[in-house]
């Protein structure tokens, strides 16, 4: 079954300002035949691009966009009175509009970065007296910008004013090719004016022709296309080609989506019945291994990978993925040679290196003796090592700071979050007084996925039911993006069960809290509280960062990459100019720096020194301790950040935040503590001149900046102290 986005997207866009695009298109009965070439011609050129495609129509039955839907996954049809609505569509924030007799040649990124006005191509036309004039035709393409056009009455076409004049390529009129002339190369939207098999207008009835085919070739063209393809796309067309046209690749093709999709169980039953135990197809055997592994199913997954790693060319991907199965099932030797082995197949490969590095035999140098079982606790985190995330670093060791001053082994029993949960494992978990899962966003279906829990924590239903030590689920957050799409009911389950067990069920913002409670039957509801995230409390926590501080004249900036297209859409061209316009103008007065989390956050760094000549000096912060971290932070007069740490942490040592919102945990936070304004959105339209204005405001009053921060801890730090002194009573005194 094809997943549609919309039903099965978890969008909150209106929390992060994401913007919403379609295209649409006016017609009734006459011009609907042509809506598929316009389709297929759009999918083809455009094969990166899917977005919700609207047809306006004046009533007509549903059964009649059926052929439409067997080409696009996102059809939408609506009732409209005529083309002037497509500027009034509820829903979207930009609407590219068509006409049914448009073919689509190029390129339509151009368009779809359009963030001002109504775009539309003004058009020579000659009045009744034989003078030429430019104006704009009733059925021409449009770039609507919803912004500009709110204030439209119903009989408005272009407001005055708005009208944002787009080159003549993306409305080309075959009017102007009479007598064979070719379509010029740059054409990226043929606009035919008259049949499309009119005499004298052969090259433009060629050039469509080129979209005039059946389903099937259609799904083939698309498929056969090089180059980056829109999963939604391929989860649509690719299916259906592969039970018509059965092959090796095609059924790769077809998991490989599934596998990017979260539809593990999808890919296996496509690619296992073709591929067997095929020595000739390493890539398949290898994509077979990982979603089998997504599954849990262990000992099939470690069969194929090893199936694949025969292969020299697949060999250190394969081995890297057998070394992290061998971890997450708790066999560290085995890992070890798993990694060592892809090390010798390539010495270069960055994965089997991590993977040969963290799971080597660690001197245990003078750790202090570990306090009985009885007497420790049990901490189910992520633990980030080497250059992995900072945040995930810091993290840790400020939720043990909640329960002690003793952060190490001696007081701690540590247990990876992804690594399976076995009976070895909930024995050692029962052993203790008690058991604290978080912080951090756990609840997210795709970082590590399982077939246990579909979140973070691997451990299956039956063996959490038999967890006699009392549990606290501390500061977890729901962390799934703007419209990512996944299924709940795995999760809906295993998070019932959670629930039910927990003595403490702690989320680190009332947005987590709203989206895991639609997810629990009613008894359950209640028991979901709000536990702020302790990194946003360290001030209150560590001595350290309590007193008086001397502050360098820096401003740090920090940007996030994972999932980069749910972050910015076809934004990230704008948000990358604005942020350099903001900070062309706060380097005036300030010492900008760039704090990157992970080595990939550099990626800013590299493009706004290419697209706009502005160089920023890097701290590495995830080469540094987390007392570095910290004091870094502490030490800045402000930090601008996208990662969510990257103003949780500065905001918990003290230090003035504004948050540059792409995921609606940011925007969550600043909710929560009543600071809404601190946050601006990666597609705010103004972004540059706001992030600088309102930057600049913090660095003018830093002291009441400072103070503002101290004064929205209280209410984190009050509950935070609450929430402890039960589970104090709930574990008992270490």
């Amino acid at each position: 079954m094809t997943q549609t986005s919309a039903s099965s997207a978890d969008d909150r866009s209106t929390v992060t300002g994401r913007r919403r695009i379609a295209f649409a298109v006016h017609t009734g009965a006459d011009g609907l035949p042509a809506l598929p070439v316009l389709l297929r011609s759009l999918a083809l050129t455009n094969p990166g691009v899917c977005e919700d495609f609207v047809v306006l129509h004046p009533g007509l039955p549903d059964s009649a966009f059926e052929p439409l839907r067997r080409l696009h996954p996102r059809v939408v049809a609506r009732r409209a009175d005529d083309r002037r609505d497509v500027h009034r569509l509820e829903g979207y924030d930009t609407v590219v509009a068509f006409a049914p007799g448009m073919v689509v040649l190029g390129d339509l990124g151009e368009l779809l970065r359009m963030r001002h006005g109504v775009g539309a191509v003004p058009q020579s036309r000659c009045d009744g007296e034989g003078r030429e004039r430019r104006e704009v035709l009733p059925d021409g393409l449009r770039v609507i910008q919803r912004a500009d056009t709110d204030g439209a009455g119903p009989d408005a076409g272009v407001p005055e004013g708005v009208l944002t004049p787009v080159d003549a390529r993306y409305d080309f009129l075959t009017r102007r090719l009479y007598d064979d002339t070719p379509v010029p190369p740059h054409v990226a939207v043929l606009h035919f004016t008259g049949p499309p098999d009119e005499p004298g207008y052969g090259p433009a009835a060629e050039a469509r022709r080129r979209f005039e085919m059946g389903d099937e070739e259609f799904r083939a063209a698309y498929c056969a296309l090089p180059g980056e393809k829109h999963p939604d796309l391929l989860a649509h067309l690719a299916p259906p080609l592969l039970r018509a046209r059965p092959s090796l690749d095609l059924a790769r093709t077809v998991a490989d989506v599934y596998r990017r999709q979260g539809r593990y169980d999808e890919a296996v039953d496509v690619l296992a019945p073709v591929v067997g135990d095929r020595l000739d197809a390493p890539r398949c055997q290898e994509t077979l291994g990982v979603c089998l592994m997504a599954l849990s199913r262990y000992d099939e997954a470690e069969a194929r990978l090893l199936l694949a790693a025969a292969s020299p060319d697949v060999a250190p991907r394969a081995f890297a993925q057998l070394a992290r199965l061998a971890w997450l099932c708790g066999r560290e030797a085995q890992a070890h040679a798993y990694a060592r082995a892809g090390l010798e197949a390539d010495p270069t490969d960055s994965g089997c290196h991590g993977w040969y590095v963290r799971t080597r035999a660690q001197d245990p140098g003078e750790q202090p003796e570990p306090l009985p079982a009885g007497e420790q606790l049990a901490h189910v985190a992520l633990f980030a090592e080497g250059q992995e995330n900072a945040g995930d670093k810091v993290l840790p060791e400020a939720v043990r700071r909640c329960f002690g001053t003793d952060t190490g082994p001696r007081h701690w029993y540590q247990q990876p979050v992804h690594r399976l949960v076995d009976e070895a494992t909930l024995e050692e978990l029962n052993a203790r007084r008690g058991v604290v899962v978080g912080g951090g966003g756990l609840f997210l279906p795709d970082t590590s996925p399982n077939g246990n829990s579909h979140w973070q924590w691997n451990v299956p239903d039956d063996l959490l039911a038999r967890l006699t030590a009392p549990l606290a689920v501390f500061a977890v957050g729901y962390n799934v993006f703007d419209g990512q799409q996944y299924r709940r009911g795995r999760f809906a389950e295993s998070l019932r069960v959670l629930v039910e067990r927990s003595a403490f069920f702690g989320l680190r913002n009332h947005g987590s809290i709203e989206r895991v409670r639609e997810l629990l039957p009613g008894p359950l509801r209640d028991r979901v509280r709000y536990q702020p995230c302790p990194t946003t409390v360290a001030r209150h926590l560590d001595p350290a960062l309590s007193g008086p501080v001397e502050r360098d004249d820096t401003v740090l900036v920090n940007c996030a990459y994972d999932r980069a297209g749910l972050r910015f859409g076809h934004d990230y061209g704008h948000f990358l100019a604005q942020m350099a316009t903001a900070l062309g103008g706060l380097r005036e007065r300030a010492d900008v720096r760039y704090a990157a989390h992970m080595p990939a956050d550099e990626k800013f760094v590299h493009d706004l020194r290419r697209e706009h000549g502005i160089a920023l000096p890097v701290e590495q912060l995830y080469d540094m301790t987390n007392d570095g971290i910290r004091g870094l932070y502490r030490r800045s007069r402000l930090v601008i950040g996208m990662r969510g740490h990257a103003g949780m942490i500065p905001f918990g040592c003290g230090t003035p935040i504004l948050s540059l919102v792409s995921h609606p945990k940011l925007a969550y936070f600043l909710s929560d503590i009543g600071r809404e304004e601190w946050g601006l959105s990666v597609h705010d339209r103004e972004l540059g001149p706001r992030l600088r204005e309102r930057a600049t405001a913090l660095l003018d009053d830093h002291a009441a900046a400072v103070a503002d921060v101290h004064d929205a801890q209280k209410a984190l730090w009050e509950t935070t102290r609450a929430n402890l002194d039960e589970l104090e009573k709930t574990f008992g005194r270490g």
